[in-house]
């Protein structure tokens, strides 16, 4: 198979191309679009909590982006690899979209009462003789009560946002430093960078896992799993190299990345994204079948609530969605290694992230547990994280635009300006 010929050196211009900005204005669009039909829908539908719903998927898919993008960056500094320097300067963009995550978690925790059993219930015993809650609900709240409370939640929220925050500013700062400085002080800045980033993904993991189960897993205050915290870990990787493949061959129809994207490279990206749709698959399926073979009643209704009342059908569909089709697509060597039908796949996974969402955070209301129907408030679960979505990737834009691509001190960049080699 023929190769076009591979430049040896870097483009003088290394910053984002112009047609970034059109990206930005396209999203800008859509999300104002989608903003006044989510509006139409609720003055429909007669009623905020679905727009709340929505909401919360679209602050948990644009968190995965911005935590997940900063957890991915330390995983690089960590790791090494060619793919970073392909990633980073993408992964530093999702990175310091944080403060636009903040205002989105704001809308949450003002509106918490219409979301969590446990910020409207004030007394369980009561709640209970009034009909309002089931003796487990009270029992799960009252157990609860020292964690699921709102001062908890905000004080947990903020002490997390500003974790990653500090992360996100240091590593974006000594990114920019290490540019400026001598490729002869490239060893040093390796080890400084891996040093901070080490410990960076144990408090990762730890303040990512706290802030997912308030925000989702508390949605039903009977429910615990031992692996939650992992499943949305994996499942931003997961989301994260899709949208950084999607970026990463958009950005090569100009330079800098169409001299330094090869294609040996965007088929390593596509195994990588392959091992997170596999990891992602073992753990739900593992969480499933050991609760299953327990089947224990305090721990079977929350997937009762999923399967039953025509549940069964969405969950068939994420299963094919989120990962037999992902699956079987990136088993395949020649997708890998075509840019349009890997951004298919790509964007196929983004896809599939929210529609899993959508099946994690429905179920936990009374109106929708073992009932899965029809209504227009249902449909906000479409418009409103259109909406922050589109507006996050506008805002991923602006930060794009902000710094050079490329990291020319890298010890990679010669390699990856090397010609590649002829496949048969």
């Amino acid at each position: 198979m023929g190769h076009e010929a591979h430049a040896k050196t870097l483009p003088a211009e290394l910053g984002a191309p112009a047609f970034v900005d059109a990206w930005k204005m396209r999203a800008l669009m859509v999300g104002m679009v989608f903003s006044l039909i989510a509006a139409a829908l609720a003055f429909a539908d007669h009623s905020i909590n679905h727009v709340l719903r929505g909401w919360l998927l679209g602050l948990t898919l644009t968190f995965g982006w911005a935590v997940g993008g900063l957890a991915l960056l330390m995983v690089q500094y960590v790791t090494g690899g060619k793919w970073g320097l392909l990633l980073r300067r993408p992964l530093e963009a999702m990175s310091r979209t944080l403060p636009l995550v903040f205002v989105y978690w704001l809308v949450i925790a003002f509106e918490m009462k219409k979301l969590y059993l446990w910020a409207r219930i004030g007394d369980a015993s009561a709640a209970l003789k009034a009909g309002w809650i089931n003796e487990i609900q009270a029992h799960a709240i009252e157990f609860k009560r020292p964690m699921l409370n709102p001062t908890a939640f905000v004080v947990t929220s903020v002490v997390c946002f500003l974790i990653w925050g500090l992360y996100t500013w240091r590593l974006n700062a000594l990114g920019l430093k290490r540019d400026l400085d001598s490729p002869a002080n490239t060893p040093m800045w390796i080890k400084k960078l891996e040093n901070i980033s080490g410990p960076g993904i144990l408090i990762y993991s730890l303040t990512m896992t706290a802030c997912v189960i308030y925000w989702v897993m508390s949605l039903d205050v009977t429910w615990y799993s031992s692996v939650y915290g992992l499943l949305f870990l994996v499942g931003q990787g997961y989301q994260v190299l899709a949208l950084g493949i999607i970026v990463s061959i958009g950005l090569s129809k100009g330079e800098p990345f169409k001299t330094i994207l090869r294609q040996t490279e965007q088929h390593d990206l596509g195994k990588f994204t392959f091992a997170f749709v596999m990891l992602n698959i073992y753990l739900a399926f593992s969480q499933f079948l050991i609760i299953w073979s327990g089947n224990l009643p305090e721990e079977i209704p929350w997937y009762l609530d999923r399967f039953q009342g025509g549940w069964g059908v969405i969950i068939t569909l994420d299963f094919i969605f989120h990962w037999l089709i992902p699956f079987t697509l990136l088993l395949s060597r020649d997708i890998k290694r075509n840019k349009k039908r890997l951004v298919l796949v790509c964007q196929w996974m983004i896809f599939a992230k929210a529609f899993d969402l959508f099946w994690l955070i429905e179920p936990n209301f009374p109106g929708a547990a073992r009932n899965l129907h029809f209504s227009w408030g249902i449909l906000e679960y479409i418009a409103v994280p259109v909406a922050l979505v589109s507006f996050w990737i506008a805002y991923f834009c602006m930060q794009l635009k902000t710094r050079p691509l490329v990291q020319t001190n890298d010890p990679h960049v010669a390699e990856i300006l090397e010609a590649e080699h002829a496949h048969a």
